[in-house]
């Protein structure tokens, strides 16, 4: 592994677009503080750079939340945003520290979606990021990196493309959802009778506890 030295560039920083990028954003963007003891030992713990724009999100953030907390982009972790990406993903898509994951979750959201960079365990484009999607537990291909990813956050219509996962007054629930949990819903989004969000049964629960129902609920559906 290498040392933080090695991962923490100073003079080509990738912060310094992501930054430039969050400035001029369409949607809001919140940038969660960040401890630097955290910050160092989750870019350690992650192996990438400073230069890398994942890396500057790491170690310069807790987190951010897109959207009015709709999304939630990980970073080192925070009171607000406990997960570190890298705590975060540990004995879900890798054992070790250090390991290379099949696929690295790096984002998630209020209804239980997930974002992830491939590792190669989800297809041929290795790099590209997918979505988890509820309404189809499936992962689907967004065919964009993690720099477009940022891109996707900070101006795509939000409402055009989650479209009918959003109910009438969302935006006042989700300000008020902590972003370490997500809504999961009854009758399920992926059922016939959960198509229509607005008259389905919403719980809040641990985003861990979503994940890993949906993970699995969705591996006995293939």
């Amino acid at each position: 592994m290498r040392t933080l030295q090695e991962l923490v560039n100073t003079e080509d920083s990738g912060w310094t677009y992501v930054k430039q990028w969050i400035d001029v954003s369409k949607n809001k963007v919140e940038i969660l503080p960040c401890d630097l003891p955290n910050a160092k030992d989750a870019l350690y713990k992650t192996q990438v750079s400073t230069k890398s724009l994942m890396g500057a999100v790491i170690y310069h953030t807790g987190g951010l939340l897109i959207d009015h907390g709709w999304i939630r982009i990980l970073g080192s972790g925070c009171k607000l945003l406990k997960r570190s990406l890298p705590d975060w993903n540990k004995g879900k898509t890798f054992s070790e520290f250090g390991e290379i994951a099949g696929y690295l979750l790096i984002a998630d959201d209020a209804i239980g979606g997930f974002y992830a960079v491939n590792g190669g365990y989800l297809g041929n484009d290795a790099g590209n990021i997918y979505y988890y999607s509820p309404d189809s537990l499936e992962w689907e291909a967004m065919e964009i990196d993690y720099s477009q990813f940022l891109l996707f956050c900070f101006e795509t219509d939000m409402n055009e493309f989650y479209g009918n996962l959003r109910w009438k007054g969302w935006k006042d629930d989700v300000k008020e959802l902590k972003p370490d949990y997500s809504y999961s819903f009854y009758p399920f989004l992926w059922t016939k009778e959960g198509r229509d969000i607005n008259k389905v049964t919403r719980k809040v629960l641990p985003v861990e506890e979503v994940y890993n129902f949906n993970m699995e609920t969705g591996s006995t559906l293939k």
